[in-house]
């Protein structure tokens, strides 16, 4: 592709609304333009790099066994009601009506449609397992869209279905795809982790999602230091071992502490630890209000809270519920005299011995509390965050904290939504059965993002060479120069006919305006050709680590080809 014969609108400015590096690179470098908050177009040089990522994801699920499909973004509302989603699913789900006041979505994500199409189509075990995918725009109405293309409203994503007669199908399905996964990412060339996840509003149990290692990321991973043990800090497990002191149980006593209202407060005021102070919260638990207990220094994790019990929706109490439940604010509530209000706690909780807990009073604690003999709690539970320096689950070494950018995501959905929809199958003693389900999404354009987050310097962009654009920046100083023009077209064809996918700079621009563009682009490889262009000599320069020699034009093409493998 010759350089005046496409659009790529380089920008010398960060622009000012750009928060991340992607955002800011990926506008400056002439990737993308936005349209709208969290909508933007992929220009060519983004839909190029668009292109090679789809196709890695079609090589890798096609080797899976799956088979791509192309899905309506249009969905009818009744699909939705009848999985239940449409009244749960909330303000994301981008809703309008037609002419004849038909309700739709624009898809979100296509669970339903998925299900209704094959339900209508299989009726046997003898067409399972079956596993489809499609590549195609998703649309959220994200209350505040960020980070370009990182969260947005608009977005390309990969997603997939299996349909299964058996646990152990979905199991050995779910195995290969997350191979498949591992393997995208790779070709990518991203830094990633595959960690143990929350399923969220899909529903399902064992999900892992794919992050990419991130300083920007929007969530936290826990991953040991050791081994591979890595989770979304939400769903990693707890497995410290505590240790209950052998000192005396003093007498429970009542003191004053005004305005002392957080655990930082209230230890240093009555001058003990935070890990022995015990702090209490109140929480919504669909119908019920529950107190959850942890150790002063650590905080509730409502996801564990959730999963423990099994509910449907957990949320913090409000001020107001808090008072009128328990007649005080959260900085004086404890466990103690609590009456139609079930108490859980975490298992740091029961080794605390002549601890400090709220009195339910306003300004006022307990010193000298102790667990079962003060107040009783329903039942001890692992309800708390895992913190770095806890031991690893996997008891390998320690955990340690990184941020990540979620990049795709595994489900097994089991029969959550088959049994909604009435998706069922005849077994094979001819017995209806619903079908087992698993889901796997992949954020194409979010993947771009990411890239561009981890490749990239002071320069510019500096692409993988798997996913860039153009193999070669094909730069000739001077294109009055009728030897160097001669010869940039000379190159330009040979490269190409070799199999090189060339980006030819055919300006007229200055020499510092032409480099900084390629600098900013970022493609793996550049070719100057200069003042030694009458000899057949070019200079050439790897990106990535600014390493040049002099080429011959003899020996250009396979000189990149060899350049470009090492890469």
């Amino acid at each position: 592709m010759k350089q005046s014969m496409t659009l790529i609108p380089t920008l010398r400015e960060v622009p000012s609304d750009a928060e991340v590096k992607s955002h800011q690179l990926l506008l400056r470098a002439g990737f993308i333009r936005q349209n709208a908050s969290g909508v933007y177009t992929y220009m060519p040089l983004g839909r190029k790099v668009l292109q090679k990522v789809e196709a890695i994801i079609r090589e890798e699920m096609n080797n899976a066994g799956a088979a791509e499909l192309f899905m309506p973004a249009l969905q009818q509302a009744e699909l939705w009601q009848e999985s239940g989603r449409w009244y749960s699913y909330g303000p994301e789900l981008m809703r309008l009506r037609d002419r004849h006041d038909r309700e739709f979505a624009l898809g979100a994500t296509h669970e339903e449609v998925i299900t209704s199409l094959v339900r209508d189509e299989v009726k046997s075990y003898k067409r399972l397992p079956l596993t489809l995918y499609q590549i195609q725009t998703k649309f959220r109405d994200e209350k505040r869209p960020r980070f370009g293309l990182l969260r947005g409203r608009e977005f390309i994503m990969k997603d997939a279905y299996s349909f299964h007669a058996n646990q152990e199908s979905l199991d050995q399905v779910y195995d290969r795809l997350f191979q498949a996964y591992s393997n995208v990412f790779k070709r990518c060339g991203l830094n990633f982790r595959a960690v143990i996840a929350d399923s969220g509003a899909m529903g399902g149990k064992d999900t892992h999602e794919f992050m990419v290692l991130s300083d920007i990321g929007e969530d936290t991973i826990a991953y040991s230091d050791t081994s591979d043990f890595a989770a979304n800090i939400e769903m990693a497990p707890v497995t410290a071992v505590y240790e209950k002191s052998s000192e005396p149980a003093n007498s429970l006593e009542k003191v004053h502490t005004e305005n002392k209202k957080t655990i930082e407060e209230v230890s240093s005021f009555l001058q003990v630890q935070e890990k022995d102070c015990i702090k209490s919260l109140l929480f919504k638990v669909d119908d019920r209000q529950i107190l959850v207990l942890v150790r002063g220094d650590h905080e509730v994790n409502d996801i564990k809270l959730k999963n423990f019990l099994e509910a449907s929706v957990v949320e913090l109490a409000d001020v107001n519920t808090t008072k009128e439940v328990l007649g005080c604010s959260v900085g004086s509530l404890g466990p103690i005299g609590v009456e139609n209000v079930e108490v859980f706690a975490d298992h740091a909780v029961e080794a605390i011995v002549n601890g400090v807990c709220g009195a339910n009073v306003e300004d006022y604690h307990f010193k000298n509390v102790n667990p079962e003999r003060d107040f009783k709690v329903s039942a001890y539970a692992d309800l708390r965050f895992i913190k770095e320096g806890d031991p690893s689950p996997d008891g390998q070494g320690t955990i340690v904290f990184a941020k990540g950018i979620e990049v795709g995501h595994v489900f097994k959905l089991g029969t959550r939504y088959s049994e909604a929809m009435n998706a069922v199958f005849l077994d094979e003693n001819g017995r209806t059965q619903p079908m087992i389900m698993g889901c796997y999404g992949i954020g194409v354009s979010r993947t771009m993002a990411a890239v561009a987050e981890q490749f990239s310097d002071e320069n510019g962009l500096v692409w993988p060479s798997n996913i860039t654009p153009f193999d070669v920046h094909l730069i000739a100083v001077n294109m009055k120069d009728s030897d160097q023009a001669a010869l940039a077209e000379e190159l330009y064809s040979n490269l190409k006919d070799s199999g090189l996918d060339v980006l030819l700079d055919d300006r007229q621009e200055r020499p510092g305006v032409k480099f900084a563009d390629s600098d900013l682009i970022g493609l793996p490889v550049r070719i100057t050709v200069g003042k030694k262009a009458g000899e057949g000599i070019v200079e050439v320069k790897i990106r990535k680590n600014g390493d040049m020699q002099e080429v011959h034009k003899d020996q250009l093409a396979d000189t990149i080809k060899g350049i470009l493998q090492e890469l």
